[in-house]
């Protein structure tokens, strides 16, 4: 299945990336499975922000009471892998729950979108997700 994504999304995660390199930079989706809408950049509160990344506890569940009132729907989480790969490692597989939730993994210009699932091709938790970025006019695919 395809997932269509804002450009806007496409720009505002790798600009907040790159304000932040060397450190991961990490947020959260929103959409749906078909079409990501918007973004949200969050604090990484992992112990070491450089090698992996941890989403603010405490605005995950703003998102959630949000979504819950009425608000957009979570459709996943974003990261950057500074070190220039954007593969989910298997730190990523480790962290990752099984919900179906799409990842979205920035590396500088690069970005790719993956899908998670129990029995993922990669790392046994990830599948990948062909992408058509919504542009004006028109999209184009990724």
């Amino acid at each position: 299945m395809t997932t269509c994504i804002s450009r806007s999304v496409l720009i505002g995660t790798r600009r907040i990336s790159a304000d932040l390199a060397p450190r991961e930079a990490c947020g959260l989706l929103f959409g749906s499975a078909d079409a990501i809408t918007a973004m949200q950049g969050v604090e990484n509160v992992a112990e070491d922000p450089e090698r992996r990344f941890e989403i603010d506890p405490a605005a995950l569940f703003a998102a959630l009471r949000a979504e819950r009132a009425g608000g957009p729907r979570i459709a996943g989480y974003w990261h950057s892998h500074p070190s220039g790969d954007p593969t989910p490692s298997a730190t990523d597989a480790a962290m990752a729950a099984a919900d179906g939730k799409l990842w979205l993994i920035v590396a500088g210009e690069a970005a790719s979108l993956w899908r998670t699932s129990a029995a993922g091709a990669l790392h046994g938790r990830f599948d990948a997700v062909p992408v058509i970025v919504d542009e004006e006019p028109g999209a184009s695919e990724w």
